[in-house]
């Protein structure tokens, strides 16, 4: 079974240390104690970002946990902002020229009392001395507390999962990287800008890594200029950013973590597979966005609040939600079964304390023991203290039991349930229930989009399928109205990759039957009836290594012989010379540690994937993920699309 990954305490959590550096910055760049936001009442300030800003504290830090650490009031920089001169303003942004003409712009009109500059990534030269002069013009120089360069340029979903960004995704997409007039130029910008992400992740870190990527693609590109970036930060005593408090922690460890950059072309199947975990679901169905969730509602049920839409429910999938820490990575019929338990559970709670209440308020019998009625009295208190803590576990529950009420919703009407079965199938190579040209062409089974990611994987898994079998599927497709435009490029893909690959990219690996049925126990599930989970299959997710996690299994364990990884380029950035022209060490301890991101997008599928291959490890491994662009089936989809029309 599918869990949610290793535990959190172990020492190096990317996400712990993003928070810790943002605490950091709004306590004026002075260290916080461990264990309280801050020795003594804090600094009330103004916090002010920009749309990269916001993205990345807002998975991480709640609106009340920013007022405890003294922000009464958060602004984006380009809206319009009331003068309060006795404020003190901790900047968050880009180094933009826009960004940076904004700031100039608050100096000369003395907006607040006091500036601290917080740059996400190192600001260029030229704009800090545009900050310089202005501030000179206005006469504020004193004002300007501390100018920074947090290398914070990067968005932490989980624990052990990252991201690049979350706007202006088009720059760093797959179309971007793949799309066939793309000039070097632009690769290379695309390749920069993810270089100065991987340089604030490991910054972050505190750790300098190994790197390892496949040779020939822009994976190659991004790793020779980490490793060039790295080094000369590290050669340069004065200002390396790895000598500081959390690379002597991270030291501790007494080993380097193994960074393992992908090209999204190693694996094209896995994106759009239909999956059967509760996080991925969200997201491919519910188009989960920084770990938050909207949901429409039906026409009868009452607004949330009195101030939201009553067409939308919105939901944050917090870090401190236990069930959603414990669940978020089980199969779905898994998690429904855990939200019975808790409704089971809240309602025993529930029952309990209308008992007390009644046995305190009903029985006037002046012969009442008093040893039981002071034990009653007891109890009560007891209750009553734990009744917020109540509140919120039935708030947790409610918002879960409607998530999953919507995945329901269209799992059914979609049949995704068979969908996953026949691709989990496929990939460990079973035999099919039903042919691929039989699903298509049902006009019962799911959507025309939903076909084409079917045949899209049957495709890919298919080496050596005739082109008049093509052109047969294809037809199908657009009987049903699918948009084929996907399998032009596809096409041109499966071509490049014959010629280049030693094995076919798709291949995959399983310890265990990948799908087995097994008993219902939903029948009574939120006391809907019997029919509740009618017609969806109780499926298992089983214990398979996707692509991505077999190349990096590989690397951790040197097993690299004889394997699509015996030829990977290797950098070690601590070395005074490049070193990617050697072959790498031998070694024969197993990496402890290791980060894996995928240039031209990733998914939940693979991150889920890559936790589960944690917790089967007998010893103690960590694997952090992370992407250049986070996509759902039908992001991905519509890039592929459009990368068709342009072959």
């Amino acid at each position: 079974m599918a869990t949610s990954g290793p535990p959190t305490s172990y020492q190096n959590v990317l996400r712990d240390k993003q928070i810790a550096a943002l605490k950091r910055m709004l306590n004026l760049n002075q260290p916080t104690p461990r264990g309280s936001v801050a020795a003594s009442e804090p600094v009330w300030k103004v916090l002010i970002y920009d749309k990269f800003g916001s993205d990345i504290i807002s998975p991480l830090l709640s609106v009340r946990e920013l007022r405890d650490l003294g922000v009464t009031l958060h602004l984006q920089v380009d809206a319009g902002r009331e003068q309060i001169s006795d404020a003190v303003a901790v900047y968050f942004l880009m180094p933009t020229a826009a960004n940076v003409a904004r700031i100039c712009q608050d100096c000369r009109a003395q907006l607040y009392d006091k500036y601290y500059l917080n740059f996400v990534t190192a600001i260029p030269r030229p704009l800090l001395e545009e900050v310089a002069k202005a501030s000179l013009e206005a006469d504020c120089v004193p004002q300007i507390g501390k100018v920074y360069d947090q290398y914070l340029n990067f968005i932490s979903l989980e624990d052990d999962f990252f991201v690049l960004r979350n706007q202006m995704l088009g720059e760093v997409s797959y179309y971007a990287l793949n799309r066939p007039d793309a000039s070097d130029e632009e690769i290379q910008r695309i390749c920069d800008s993810i270089v100065e992400c991987l340089f604030s992740v490991f910054v972050t870190s505190g750790t300098v890594p190994i790197i390892r990527c496949p040779r020939g693609n822009a994976a190659e590109m991004v790793a020779q200029a980490l490793d060039k970036k790295l080094r000369d930060n590290v050669r340069d005593p004065r200002n390396s950013m790895f000598t500081g408090d959390s690379t002597a922690i991270a030291q501790l460890s007494f080993s380097r973590p193994l960074l393992v950059i992908l090209d999204r072309n190693v694996d094209l199947a896995t994106p759009l597979h239909h999956t059967w975990t509760y996080q991925a679901l969200v997201h491919d169905m519910l188009n989960l966005d920084l770990n938050r969730v909207t949901l429409l509602t039906a026409d009868d049920e009452p607004p949330p609040s009195p101030t939201s839409s009553p067409q939308q429910r919105t939901y944050d999938l917090l870090h401190s939600d236990r069930f959603w820490e414990q669940h978020r990575g089980s199969p779905f019929p898994a998690m429904a079964d855990a939200v019975q338990a808790e409704v089971d559970r809240y309602k025993t709670s529930e029952e309990e304390m209308k008992s007390l209440k009644s046995a305190m308020g009903v029985d006037d019998d002046e012969s009442e023991d008093s040893d039981l009625l002071t034990d009653k009295t007891s109890k009560l208190g007891s209750a009553i203290k734990s009744l917020p803590e109540l509140m919120e576990k039935k708030k947790s529950i409610d918002m879960h039991t409607n998530i999953a009420t919507a995945l329901l919703e269209q799992i059914k009407e979609r049949k995704l349930d068979v969908f996953f079965e026949m691709e989990d199938r496929m990939i460990s190579k079973s035999s099919l229930d039903k042919t691929v040209l039989d699903m298509i062409s049902d006009t019962a089974a799911g959507t025309p989009e939903d076909k084409m990611r079917l045949f899209i994987i049957y495709y890919i898994l298919s080496p050596d399928i005739a082109e008049a079998d093509v052109v047969q599927y294809t037809s199908a497709l657009e009987a049903v109205g699918a948009n084929t435009a996907p399998l032009t490029y596809l096409g041109h893909w499966k071509s490049l990759s014959k010629m280049k690959a030693p094995r076919p990219l798709g291949s995959y690996t399983a310890s265990t039957t990948s799908v087995s049925s097994v008993v219902s126990t939903m029948s009574n599930w939120m006391n809907s009836g019997s029919k509740w989970m009618e017609g969806v299959k109780n499926l298992v997710v089983g214990t398979k290594n996707l692509p991505v996690t077999r190349i990096v299994d590989q690397l951790m364990e040197h097993r690299t012989t004889g394997q699509v990884t015996e030829d990977y380029c290797y950098f070690d950035p601590k070395q005074l010379r490049p070193t990617d022209s050697r072959p790498a060490p031998q070694s024969k301890t197993p990496f402890t540690e290791a980060f894996v991101f995928v240039v031209g997008g990733g998914n939940y599928i693979e991150y889920q994937n890559l936790q589960d291959y944690c917790s089967r490890q007998q010893t103690g491994r960590h694997v952090t993920y992370g992407t250049s662009q986070l996509m759902n089936a039908r992001q991905f989809l519509d890039q592929l699309a459009e990368l068709g029309t342009r072959d």
